[in-house]
């Protein structure tokens, strides 16, 4: 084993002078803009590097073979290292040449090293000993990188103190303390996400169970049946068919999946694919209103319902695929507008929520075919297809509102507040209600005889849920919409009676107030003496509204809000533009940074690791994180945050 790392090593030193190359670049900076002889700074390292290249990280065991990312601090008299540098949430992989876990960053990687200043503008000079490798052609290359930081002191002395207390000081145990923090090597909430992309896939399993009742496919479903039925090992083909016809499916969210995650989260935050997308479901829900049908072209559906006519498995996936295309008219409205959902979430959400549409075509579809006697216990088709397929529509309405409310809101417009919002959705929940019981009808509807107790049973939900919403105007909380309707109408008396700088300031649920940005909040912060909250927040967050109005208003955190921090509540989504001085190129993705979303982003990202919303994070005044972050949470954790950052604090 000692051998083969030994080899490794010489390639690594062959490879290196093979060519020059330098897939890292360093930038170092001190993060306090005010030093001061005798506090303790916050040094930052940022490392860029190249696409497909990875920097091994600083914090596994040297001995394990590849070299650890190490920096080397000169003597001086003017400044002083306090512990060990810490990486910031580099990730962890268990490498089967080394024979061991190892540590890694990709793109850019950040390093903090806490200093104490001993002497007026000191010079923080030292190298950094590093190694960067690729797994494109397994090349490793050794770097040096020497660092000569100048730094400007504002006053010789912090306060009256002795050499021998700025040389050794007495709380340098506890700053060390905070540098024992574990490498971290996921930086979302795994069981949050989790949750979410469950409700996600049980959503599209729900919309592919609907799309089965339309009038273009539950009524072929007998004749697949009777086919599997008559046919030699029946029962194993019609599996066979049900996992093509959800392998379609599949191929159609993938397809989606390859534009990446960058052109998803353009559909999820720009106002052009938003405004398409309220264009598009306006016109879903006409189509199954019955105005007019989404069809394909005749020629390319005969042609391959012709190669399913072809015998064996080769055969049986055409026939599943004729399905597919047969059912174009009624599955479109819901394929389409699941995989405008799925471009809200992560980038593997439309294969995922094509999967889960399928499902239920290939269970039961596969289901009656094994067991085909169920079919004399499914309702007959008939005219209660049709109104059916009208609900749908109306719902295609009030999910088209949604859309336009995102623009809406990312861009201030103001046309479309909580009251409009849900005055519109009053009425067509009323309009469903109604149109169940018979007294609205369309012109293919038939004249309803009868109404029975499965037909109440639905239009009172519809008129329940319209009922539910009617209070909302009046403004009382609607705890089961909060995280689709609109932000609550704020209140600003809170901001207008004091002293604080309204200008800088924005209004939250609750009579809160926040900070626009991050820096105005930390220098109010440093004025109050107390810890600021980042909320990294959205406009087209749904969990951010679910936070604000089921946690952040019951009396126990409310209290811990007004009273124990500052808020910096930081929008990714927010259109503004930045003043052109203020407009830089991130070193994260070298893009130039316009909006006031733009800025909040890359600082959650590159600061924090994250790119999730909603996200919050606690620091000192300084910019020292106290804790490790929260994501969507209950209101007991998110009281036990509060609390551990406040204790944190002092």
């Amino acid at each position: 084993m000692h051998f083969k790392k030994v080899l490794i090593l010489l390639f690594i030193s062959i490879s290196a002078f093979a060519q020059l190359e330098k897939p890292t670049t360093w930038k170092y900076k001190v993060l306090q803009d005010k030093v001061v002889v005798g506090d303790v700074v916050d040094v930052e390292f940022t490392a860029t590097i190249q696409k497909d290249w990875y920097l091994y990280s600083s914090d596994f065991s040297p001995e394990l073979g590849p070299t650890v990312t190490e920096f080397v601090f000169n003597k001086s008299k003017g400044f002083r290292s306090i512990g060990k540098i810490k990486p910031i949430h580099p990730k962890k992989k268990f490498d089967e040449v080394w024979g061991g876990d190892v540590t890694y960053f990709k793109e850019t990687g950040k390093f903090v090293q806490k200093v104490m200043i001993l002497e007026a503008n000191p010079t923080i000079s030292g190298k950094i000993i590093y190694q960067t490798c690729t797994d494109i052609d397994g090349k490793c290359v050794p770097g040096n990188e020497v660092f000569n930081i100048k730094t400007s002191t504002v006053l010789a002395n912090k306060i009256e103190q002795s050499s021998d207390t700025l040389t050794n000081p007495k709380d340098e145990s506890a700053i060390e303390l905070n540098e024992k923090e574990p490498t971290k090597t996921i930086t979302k909430e795994p069981m949050k996400e989790a949750q979410s992309l469950w409700q996600f896939l049980l959503i599209a399993f729900g919309a592919g169970l609907a799309s089965i009742f339309m009038p273009c496919i539950y009524p072929i479903m007998p004749m697949t049946v009777s086919f599997f039925t008559k046919q030699a090992n029946g029962k194993s083909k019609a599996i066979f068919y049900g996992i093509s016809i959800m392998a379609i499916f599949g191929v159609m969210g993938l397809i989606t999946m390859a534009f990446g995650a960058p052109f998803l989260n353009f559909l999820s935050t720009h106002w052009l694919p938003n405004l398409i997308f309220f264009v598009i479901f306006i016109l879903f829900g006409v189509s199954l209103l019955g105005a007019f049908e989404i069809v394909l072209p005749h020629e390319t559906v005969n042609k391959i319902d012709r190669l399913s006519d072809k015998g064996g498995l080769i055969g049986i996936f055409f026939m599943a695929l004729t399905l597919v295309v047969v059912s174009f008219s009624c599955t479109v409205p819901f394929v389409g507008s699941l995989l405008i959902a799925a471009a809200q979430g992560e980038v593997t959400r439309p294969i995922y929520g094509m999967l889960a549409f399928g499902l239920p075509f290939a269970l039961v579809f596969s289901g009656l075919a094994m067991f085909p006697q169920m079919l004399k216990n499914l309702p007959k088709s008939g005219g209660w297809l049709n109104e059916l397929k009208a609900v749908f529509g109306f719902l295609e309405f009030a999910l088209a509102l949604k859309f336009l409310s995102n623009i809406d809101l990312a861009y201030h417009w103001n046309l479309i507040h909580r009251n409009v919002f849900l005055v519109i959705w009053i009425v067509i929940a009323f309009i469903i209600g109604i149109y169940i019981l018979g007294f609205i009808r369309l012109s293919k509807d038939d004249k309803i005889e009868k109404r029975g107790a499965l037909r109440i049973f639905f239009s009172v939900i519809f008129l329940g849920l319209a009922a539910y919403m009617l209070p909302g105007v009046t403004g009382k909380s609607l705890s089961l919409l909060s995280g689709i309707l609109p932000p609550m109408p704020i209140s600003t008396q809170s901001t207008t009676t004091s002293d604080l700088p309204t200008d800088k300031m924005r209004a939250l649920p609750h009579e809160l107030f926040g900070f626009y940005d991050f820096d105005d909040a930390q220098v109010y912060a440093k004025e109050i003496n107390k810890p600021i909250l980042i909320d990294f927040t959205g406009y087209a967050c749904a969990n951010c509204r679910k936070m604000e109005e089921n946690v952040w208003s019951k009396p126990e955190v409310l209290k811990r809000l007004k009273e124990d921090f500052v808020i910096a509540s930081l929008y990714v989504d927010d259109k503004k533009e930045l003043p052109k001085e203020k407009q830089y190129t991130s070193t994260y993705d070298n893009e130039l940074k316009t909006t006031v979303g733009d800025k909040n982003m890359d600082l959650e990202i590159t600061k924090y690791n994250n790119n999730a919303q909603p996200y919050y994070i606690i620091v000192h005044p300084n910019g020292e994180k106290l804790l490790e972050p929260l994501g969507y949470s209950s209101e007991a954790d998110f009281i036990k945050f509060l609390d551990k950052g406040k204790a944190g604090f002092k």
